[in-house]
């Protein structure tokens, strides 16, 4: 689980929980001035992948006032053909359980990405690779947007829902990054490895994620959050070096 900002960088974020039958499914760190998900952290396995049918709509997330969600329920962008409800924790890392599944639909887990050769290529192709990874052991993954680099001006472009008026700031980078650990009997981790992958939100001309990858320590010093917090500090410090999707998976 990601430490949430205690510098006053988000007053208007909360972190919001969301569980089925009694476990974790996901938790988000929700901005309600921008009514964006900064970031969504779960854990992927094997138990969590299938075959269920993907769902037609939305739904607003019932753990927060609709007033500080945006209506995506039944459409999407007004610019649709260029922005899409791209998913933080997409659809086919929990279509192995029906109510996990139906919570990636909530509109608070969605952002708006470039459809066309982004949120349809390489980040597609990125999620399914972790997948894969998943299939054989447990992997921990946050997912999340950034309008800026920390310290750095960027234009924000907005757009809005066909089916609500407030604006929505378009963040400029999406990024990932994911957590493999090794426990001893006791359970005490012993070691880990970690990869994190940043992207522009824009159209790329390849599907071949490891060229973005990058280590979670450049990623946190980008975005201001430290992702595995809980993690023994020795371990961490190691662990959040790796820049190699190779390394990462053979690990």
């Amino acid at each position: 689980m990601p430490a949430e900002r205690t510098d006053g960088a988000y007053p208007n974020a909360v972190e919001v929980k969301i569980a089925a039958s009694g476990e974790r499914n996901y938790t988000h760190y929700y901005d309600t001035a921008t009514y964006t998900s900064l970031w969504t952290a779960y854990p992927l396995s094997a138990k969590h992948m299938g075959s269920i049918s993907r769902p037609e709509e939305w739904s607003f997330n019932p753990n927060l006032s609709t007033s500080v969600q945006v209506n995506l329920c039944n459409r999407s962008y007004t610019n649709s053909d260029t922005y899409v409800r791209g998913h933080l924790i997409p659809n086919a890392s929990r279509n192995g359980i029906k109510e996990m599944q139906l919570q990636t639909f909530y509109v608070t887990n969605s952002a708006p990405q470039i459809h066309t050769n982004f949120n349809s290529g390489i980040w597609q192709t990125l999620e399914a690779a972790l997948q894969s990874v998943a299939k054989n052991e447990t992997i921990y993954i946050v997912t999340g947007v950034a309008f800026a680099k920390e310290g750095e001006t960027k234009t924000i472009t907005y757009t809005t829902a066909k089916d609500d008026t407030k604006r929505v700031p378009v963040p400029n980078y999406f990024y990932k990054v994911a957590l493999k650990v090794a426990t001893n009997s006791s359970g005490v981790v012993t070691s880990a490895s970690t990869v994190g992958f940043w992207f522009e939100n824009k159209a790329y001309s390849t599907t071949t994620y490891s060229n973005y990858a990058v280590t979670v320590d450049q990623i946190e010093a980008w975005t201001g959050f430290d992702f595995f917090p809980n993690l023994p500090d020795t371990v961490e410090q190691s662990a959040e070096n790796n820049s190699s999707w190779s390394t990462f998976k053979s690990f």
